[in-house]
């Protein structure tokens, strides 16, 4: 039941910062270079990496209290 655990936050970790990631590079793409073009390379990397390592600190952080 864990396991389940763990992928349901790392699944609502991962779309959240995907969203965000996708905005941000839009935005910044269209008024930094007046170009409406997303970064999609780096916003999967975004994702990936807080997906994986925020529910792990979270896991973490419950075992020491």
């Amino acid at each position: 039941m864990q396991k389940m655990g763990w992928i349901l936050e790392f699944l609502v970790i991962f779309f959240v910062t995907l969203a965000a990631a996708i905005i941000v590079s839009l935005l910044w793409n269209l008024i930094a270079h007046g170009n409406a073009i997303i970064d999609w390379a780096s916003s999967f990397r975004f994702a990936l990496i807080f997906g994986i390592v925020l529910p792990l600190a979270n896991r973490v952080g419950r075992k020491k209290q």
